[in-house]
């Protein structure tokens, strides 16, 4: 595996590509069973670069590594626009690889919004592996401005295992 790891703009070409990791990150991390016409009515949009964008790390027309999911929305109280950070993911068979790829994918994100300026809003919403994950954010954005408790509900439990091993293609 490549230690020189790079993040790049997805195009509609890597749309497959990135729903095949939605559909992991949301069996992963989901909560309720995902509907595929929301999750493409973020994606498409955003690697079309209409509000939004898709990192990705991978060479296009393969198999990615990771991704990260960047939306630009309003807060509830204003039309201020921000950067959402949707979701961040590396694929489970890379996370322990060389290279840093969270790292990549959340520098990528810093790098959005220096470059739009524009502030970004990110997060860690898992049951699963959230210290690391929290360590990981402390160091790059700082101290947390807030946390998310779920009551009634626990990541990564919609479905069984035949539903959350569909691939996109088989929708």
């Amino acid at each position: 595996m490549n230690e020189d790891i790079r993040v790049r703009i997805a195009t509609p070409n890597d749309f497959s590509a990135v729903m095949n990791l939605a559909m992991m990150v949301a069996s992963e991390n989901g909560i309720f069973e995902p509907d595929m016409n929301m999750v493409i009515a973020d994606i498409w949009p955003a690697l079309n670069g209409h509000k939004g964008l898709v990192g990705v790390i991978g060479a296009p027309g393969e198999d990615l590594q990771g991704f990260v999911l960047l939306r630009i929305g309003n807060l509830w109280y204003s039309p201020a626009e921000i950067i959402e950070e949707k979701t961040v993911f590396v694929a489970p068979k890379y996370r322990s690889a060389k290279g840093g790829r969270a790292r990549k994918l959340c520098e990528f994100s810093k790098k959005v919004a220096d470059e739009l300026e524009m502030p970004l809003i990110i997060g860690v919403v898992s049951n699963h592996r959230t210290k690391g994950k929290e360590g990981l954010y402390n160091r790059l954005f700082g101290p947390p401005a807030g946390a998310f408790w779920l009551y009634g509900a626990k990541t990564g439990t919609w479905g069984d295992s035949a539903s959350r091993s569909q691939s996109v293609g088989e929708n």
